[in-house]
């Protein structure tokens, strides 16, 4: 598996932003009550992501380490705004129905992990198959989502009706049906990791700092994804 290959791979499966790392969750729970909502979000994160982890990539020797997280900031806003502006003029629709998540990809935590975990330390290539591969990972995780909520909560599936109206569970498509359908999901994954030889990742804290190796910094590099 070429080093490319490599990064698509663990966006996409091995730390899955949604299912995997957790990250991401303001919009995860927010814009996923339907199938193209999720989808929309995904791919417009996707977008940013790639575009950004490429740019900072680009840049990274000239960055100062001092201002890097502005520097990060800034980036990733131009290119929240630039595609916030093609929603406006192309999908109005989809732009009404994200509403403010959309800007606040500027501060989503995959992108700037992205940014600080990957790209500001490797070459432009695979930072930007990075920010692909995480980016499609986490379009995955919001189109599961919002179909099943969508599909349990609606009966619907792209605004067609699939279960009679008398048969949805409406709560699944409020706030808390996210968490519901979330949960499900990610225990679900966790088995057939389990079943396949796997122990779910690890993103909390053991509290036992006397006997724990890594520092907080190597924590959250991990938890950002890092390089393994």
């Amino acid at each position: 598996m070429n080093r490319c290959t490599e990064r698509l791979y663990n966006g996409i499966v091995k730390e899955n932003p949604t299912f995997v790392m957790m990250l991401g969750m303001c919009p995860t729970l927010a814009v996923t009550s339907s199938l193209m909502n999720g989808f929309g979000m995904g791919l417009t994160t996707t977008v940013v992501l790639a575009a950004s982890n490429l740019m900072i990539s680009m840049l990274r020797k000239l960055i100062p380490d001092k201002v890097r997280m502005p520097a990060f900031i800034v980036i990733v806003a131009s290119f929240v705004t630039i595609v916030q502006f093609l929603l406006q003029a192309y999908l109005t629709s989809l732009n009404s129905s994200l509403g403010i998540y959309i800007p606040l990809i500027v501060v989503n935590c995959i992108i700037l992990g992205r940014a600080e975990a990957y790209a500001s330390k490797n070459p432009v290539i695979p930072s930007l198959f990075d920010g692909i591969g995480m980016g499609l990972g986490f379009t995955i995780g919001l189109s599961f989502l919002g179909f099943f909520r969508e599909l349990i909560g609606n009966g619907t599936v792209l605004s067609v009706r699939i279960i009679p109206e008398d048969y949805c569970i409406s709560i699944i498509s409020l706030a808390p049906g996210a968490f519901f359908v979330l949960a499900v999901l990610v225990a679900v994954i966790n088995k057939i990791r389990i079943e396949n030889g796997k122990k779910p990742k690890e993103i909390g804290c053991s509290a036992d700092c006397a006997n724990c190796d890594k520092s907080c910094t190597d924590r959250t590099s991990e938890i950002a994804g890092g390089e393994n």
